[in-house]
């Protein structure tokens, strides 16, 4: 294996017949059906694949509950059909979750319609994979405002904890299928000639150099960039996307909170997400018009202290402060632009454009989308472009929870005994992993150095690093720790991890000190943009 990234193939004078701009998680899988179906294919990404909105989602697969509300039935029989397809594909990723939806007196939707809601999503979702409820009621219950009478409802959904680990699986099935990807490449031009798409000027944003290519097709999947992208082509059509923020705060595990996801109304009435993630608690989201550089955007003061406000006063036995708020973060939504600012009606299907009517054949761009329909997403612009898709066959059985943690734990114990690490780095690596978990549990068998956790709170290993430097496309130690081996998520993460990370890393992959040190130095400056400690100066609710 080679663990030298910078080591590129420049790209002058390469032809391919799809090239994709935009690596997030949308883009990755159109990758992944044209590299299937034998199209030479190329995917190219300005930061890092999922760094943008993909990593700033409230990470759920979802089908869609609240879609039913404004009658978007079509999407919500979409949504819990891939659901489906991912709790079996991809199970140890996307796992099965309890939802509770709790009504109160003041609530804007009656028992009467969430009845309903339930009984048409479950008939939708036709698999069967339900968690019992009963002790997470209870546990509601007693956290609840209890000067209110409460009516609880249960309905089961999904979770993928860490898009970015999804996002970094499917890369891999595309490069293996014969696609091409660059990271931290930036399209400086799209060429247009004879009123047709022809190819694209590129630049290697880590040495430096320029190359043009070839491509019959090109497909603009830039998320909230995409009308940037299309400029690069020289478009002038009215705005394609209106960007819609969505923040979230994270807090401590606090005594009472159930093990299962809230779904309940806010202190406007709006719904919002108190979910289990990562050890912790996610609090999202809001829904705020965003028209600037979606790089830079970040969670306002005013949304961190809506979101507060409403886990403080659903749940005053909690005890939440802002002091509590381990960090806040924020992507924009690449919805389509509807020329309003009520962001809760506009929808949450995908469109896609072909701009030939615009004067640039062979070029089609990607408007909206979610994480839970990235792969029919995909499907369909495959076929758009002339690939013959077929819909993938799968059972209505999700399997259970009991045999595959069951299976998990019997890999765990002899990979372990086997390669000398720690039993819980074994069930660790085997949580995000899947079938790659043999290749990193080879690597740590090589060296000691390997076997090491990547900091002192974490049972995940260095060996982990390497392979994402190996066969994950990492580049940088941020799209390894924020990313690939995302442990720098984790509420404890700190100046010492992230140094003890640093030299670890280098040291099993032979970095110099100067490069440990500006790998260090560039990673703490990504994850502070990314992860933001909030002040707070609106006043807080008593």
């Amino acid at each position: 294996m080679s663990f030298r990234p910078e080591l590129r193939a420049p790209l002058v004078g390469w032809r391919f017949d799809v090239a994709i701009v935009g690596g997030g998680i949308n883009g990755i899988a159109i990758a992944r059906e044209c590299a299937r179906a034998g199209r030479s294919t190329l995917l190219l990404e300005q930061h890092d694949f999922a760094a943008g909105t993909t990593s700033r989602s409230t990470r759920l697969i979802h089908g869609g509950l609240r879609y039913l509300e404004h009658g978007e039935v079509g999407l919500v029989r979409e949504s819990v059909r891939e659901r489906r397809r991912l709790l079996q594909e991809k199970r140890h990723l996307v796992r099965p979750i309890t939802f509770l939806l709790p009504l109160g007196p003041q609530a804007q939707r009656s028992a009467l319609e969430v009845r309903f809601g339930l009984w048409l999503y479950r008939r939708f979702a036709a698999a069967r994979y339900r968690n019992p409820a009963g002790d997470a009621t209870a546990a509601l219950e007693r956290l609840l405002d209890s000067g209110e009478r409460w009516r609880i409802f249960d309905y089961e959904d999904a979770q993928c904890e860490f898009p970015e680990r999804l996002a970094a699986e499917w890369l891999v099935e595309a490069c293996d299928c014969g696609a091409e990807a660059r990271n931290h490449t930036q399209v400086l031009e799209i060429e247009v000639s004879g009123g047709q798409a022809r190819g694209l000027r590129l630049r290697d944003c880590l040495s430096g150099r320029e190359a043009r290519i070839e491509a019959g097709w090109v497909i603009n999947a830039g998320g909230p960039w995409a009308d940037l992208v299309a400029q690069s082509a020289g478009l002038k059509a009215s705005t394609m996307v209106g960007g819609v923020r969505g923040s979230h705060i994270v807090l401590p595990r606090f005594a009472g909170m159930p093990e299962a996801a809230i779904y309940i109304e806010a202190v406007d009435g709006r719904p919002f997400f108190v979910i289990p993630w990562n050890g912790q608690v996610l609090v999202g989201t809001t829904e705020v018009p965003d028209r600037g550089d979606p790089g830079q955007v970040q969670s306002s003061a005013n949304e961190v202290q809506y979101l507060l406000d409403s886990v403080r006063q659903r749940f005053p036995r909690a005890s939440v402060s802002a002091e509590q708020i381990r960090y806040t973060y924020a992507g924009v939504r690449p919805l389509p632009f509807v020329g309003h600012d009520n962001p809760a009606a506009i929808t949450r299907r995908h469109f896609l454009r072909d701009h030939r009517q615009e004067g640039v054949a062979q070029m089609i761009s990607v408007i909206g989308g979610k994480l839970t329909t990235a792969a029919s997403l995909a499907r369909e612009c495959a076929r758009q472009i002339g690939i013959e898709v077929e819909e993938p066959r799968g059972t209505a059985v999700v399997p259970e929870s009991s045999a595959f943690n069951a299976a998990l734990q019997e890999w765990a114990e002899a990979t372990a005994a086997e390669s000398g690490i720690p039993l819980e780095s074994a069930g660790a690596i085997g949580n995000w992993y899947g079938p790659g978990r043999l290749g990193i549990a080879q690597l740590a068998k090589s060296d000691d150095r390997m076997r090491q956790p990547l900091c002192p709170h974490t049972h995940h290993i260095v060996a982990e690093a390497a392979f994402a430097f190996a066969c994950e496309h990492a580049q940088t130690l941020s799209d390894v720790l924020l990313r690939r081996v995302p442990v720098a998520l984790d509420g404890c993460w700190s100046e010492e991890c992230s140094a003890v990370a640093a030299q670890r890393i280098g040291s099993a992959l032979g970095w110099s000190e100067l490069r440990v040190g500006a790998e260090r130095e560039a990673f703490d400056a990504e994850r502070a943009a990314f992860l933001q400690k909030p002040r707070l100066s609106v006043p807080a609710v008593k």
